[in-house]
């Protein structure tokens, strides 16, 4: 495909404008903690803005265990157990941090679950076990992590980023792929197993309580339900789900860091996208993260950022015309690269007071029930 727009002239447009397959493997890792974080926060009213610690254990956790760190787990155990292992720690985590936050509501709540995730940010950085340099984070040293059913290579597939060039005979489907192509399917396959697995509590008498609490809590606890430990299971699955995503990411990337895992501003990236997807929604967080993702992607400094293109395409004469007062290069360079955290943040604002429901949230208004459900009878109507 790709190779077919280079001969047409259109491939600068396809790089500039079009996801590539790496783009779309950080839309699903990101978009799965999205979604953990919108499995407490948007279905239950509470906002934990220490979601990361979830986030970065799954991921910690990989990777250590796939170095032989972990006491108990021998290095060579599979991904998938250690993966599982992981989220369930975060899991019993998450029972912890919520037996104490959620003696507190609102903005307090929010507030504790984020000072819990910056202690534990800090005991990472300053503890030499994880890493030689805890700073930097640790790295997987041995090999591939696959993901698969454990044991049968057959129907196992290696992950990352640096672990080959291609894979010959894809589950001897006589199929050959590189090997990101082949992280972003298998990685997909984790995505969307745990997106049913939520999907499926929500629609279960468990998450119709949930629900309950977000929109009544006195009332719901009034009509006989223990709401603070459903409160607390909800946050140990959401923990999980989100541990699950630290995981797949760290499997793709190889190595895990503080910053990139534990720092609060990870769980304010997840926040921003589930806001534009659209709170309570579940699949919206996706949708926001593609939408946050690309933006930044497009106007992105890189050599395929729309920057590029505009200074690569247009001619000399043109970069060089005045546009008030300063040159068109100018203005591109200033205005244009790498700006995308401003016009996120404008774009944010703009989402708030305008589309408070989100991308999801507001196509399910205006159809009048779940896209999936009424969007295919809204097209039959304009068939006819």
């Amino acid at each position: 495909m790709y190779e077919a727009l280079l001969e047409t002239g259109a491939a600068p447009f396809a790089e500039a404008f079009l996801p590539a397959v790496t783009f779309m493997v950080v839309v699903l890792y990101m978009g799965l903690f999205a979604m953990s974080f919108d499995f407490i926060s948007g279905y239950t009213g509470y906002l934990s803005f220490g979601h990361a610690a979830f986030f970065g254990t799954g991921g910690y956790f990989v990777v250590l265990a796939a170095n032989g760190q972990v006491p108990g787990i021998p290095g060579g155990t599979p991904f998938m157990f250690t993966l599982l292992l992981g989220a369930v720690l975060a899991g019993l985590l998450a029972l912890v941090i919520g037996s104490v936050s959620f003696r507190l509501t609102g903005v307090y709540f929010a507030m504790i679950t984020l000072g819990f995730a910056q202690v534990i940010y800090e005991l990472i950085r300053s503890w030499g076990y994880v890493s030689t340099n805890p700073t930097e984070g640790a790295t997987v040293s041995g090999d591939a992590l696959a993901i698969g059913v454990p044991y049968v290579d057959a129907l196992s597939l290696d992950v990352g980023r640096l672990t080959g060039e291609s894979v010959e005979n894809l589950l001897g489907l006589g199929v050959d792929l590189s090997t990101t192509v082949v992280s972003y399917y298998a990685l997909g396959i984790v995505v969307v197993a745990c997106y049913f697995a939520m999907q499926r509590i929500l629609h279960s008498p468990f998450g119709r309580v949930m629900v309950a609490i977000r929109e009544n809590e006195e009332r719901a606890r009034a009509v006989g339900y223990p709401t603070y430990r459903f409160k607390l299971a909800a946050f140990a699955i959401s923990g999980f789900f989100g541990a699950i995503a630290g995981g797949i990411f760290a499997a793709y990337s190889r190595s895990v860091a503080p910053d990139g895992t534990f720092y609060f501003l990870v769980t304010a990236d997840a926040l921003i996208t589930t806001i534009i997807g659209g709170f309570g929604t579940l699949a919206g967080p996706v949708y926001g993260t593609l939408f946050t993702q690309g933006l930044e992607d497009i106007l992105s400094t890189e050599s395929g950022g729309v920057a590029t293109l505009i200074r690569e395409g247009l001619p000399a004469s043109v970069l060089e015309a005045d546009l008030f007062g300063v040159s068109v290069e100018l203005f591109v360079n200033t205005a244009v690269d790498g700006r995308a955290p401003l016009y996120l943040g404008i774009i944010f604002v703009l989402f708030v007071l305008f589309v408070p429901n989100g991308i999801l949230g507001t196509l399910r208004d205006r159809l009048d029930g779940p896209v999936g459900e009424r969007l295919p009878e809204r097209l039959r109507r304009y068939r006819r």
